[in-house]
């Protein structure tokens, strides 16, 4: 990641949730915070903001502590939020609080314990969240709408699917014309484009506990599956957005570009 960075010269770096395996931090003097974010991306190019996102793994944890402000004394690149819009000039990026959607982590949460605190009532917290989400949509003027989630709406992988994103979140992401949604969840490298929308659908989910062994078959076009570790750049100017998916070695698995100039989406 350090030596792509540095060939891209990035603005900033995306986490799409869970940050702190396996469950998340204690509390804001957690090590954890430092000995699996600070001293891990040492690397020149990744001192820049860092925009995360929660994911289940982080509310089993506290997850109000990576909420909390000292955490970025500790360490400024970090910055989450439970949702937050970024304006990046030629994009707007959404980053969205999935897990709370999820019922089975409010009903069957078998042996974990789920932080709630500042989200429950549930359908209250979602009804907030999704208005909140449509206005700031409606609003944008950006080239690029650009939607991150830890969960996933498009997967072939071990989790699928999310049913409650793809009934409440993917009309909304579809009616305002949003370009991308980018989720972890699953330990893969995806990239699905739908028949039904322009929307392409990348999964970096290979950070950790990769290698699952498991690809489901989908109504959708899988562009790419790779069931190992790596991550994804995102290059962007007026009208063209280039997708880059690398290995732990650096070496591009997959290249896609999208075209605004002529509607066209190719493969390189």
């Amino acid at each position: 990641m350090g030596v792509i960075g540095e060939e891209l010269d990035i603005d900033f770096v995306v986490s799409v949730g869970d940050n702190f395996y396996d469950t998340g931090l204690r509390d804001v003097d957690d090590k954890s915070f430092q000995e699996s974010f600070t001293k891990i991306y040492t690397a020149n190019s990744l001192q820049k903001q860092w925009y995360n996102v929660l994911g289940n793994h982080d509310y089993r944890g506290n997850a109000v502590a990576q909420l909390e402000p000292i955490l970025r004394k500790i360490d400024s690149r970090w910055l989450c939020l439970r949702s937050f819009m970024v304006d990046a000039e030629l994009a707007d990026l959404f980053f969205l609080d999935t897990t709370p959607f999820v019922k089975k982590y409010w009903k069957h949460p078998k042996k974990n314990r789920y932080d709630w605190r500042e989200v429950a009532p549930r359908k209250r917290y979602i009804s907030g969240l999704l208005k909140d989400l449509e206005v700031a949509l409606g609003e944008s003027t950006a080239t690029w709408k650009i939607v991150i989630g830890h969960h996933t709406l498009r997967s072939v992988s071990e989790h699928g699917e999310t049913p409650e994103l793809v009934k409440l979140l993917l009309p909304l992401l579809i009616d305002y014309g949003v370009d991308i949604y980018i989720n972890g969840h699953d330990h893969c490298l995806q990239h699905i484009t739908s028949s039904d929308s322009y929307i392409h659908f990348l999964t970096s989910g290979g950070g950790s506990k990769a290698w699952r062994g498991i690809i489901m078959p989908t109504a959708e076009n899988l562009r790419f599956f790779y069931d190992g570790q790596g991550f994804v750049s995102l290059q962007l100017n007026t009208t063209r957005a280039k997708i880059k998916f690398y290995d732990v070695f650096g070496d591009v698995l997959h290249e896609w570009i999208i075209s605004k100039e002529f509607l066209y989406h190719y493969i390189v």
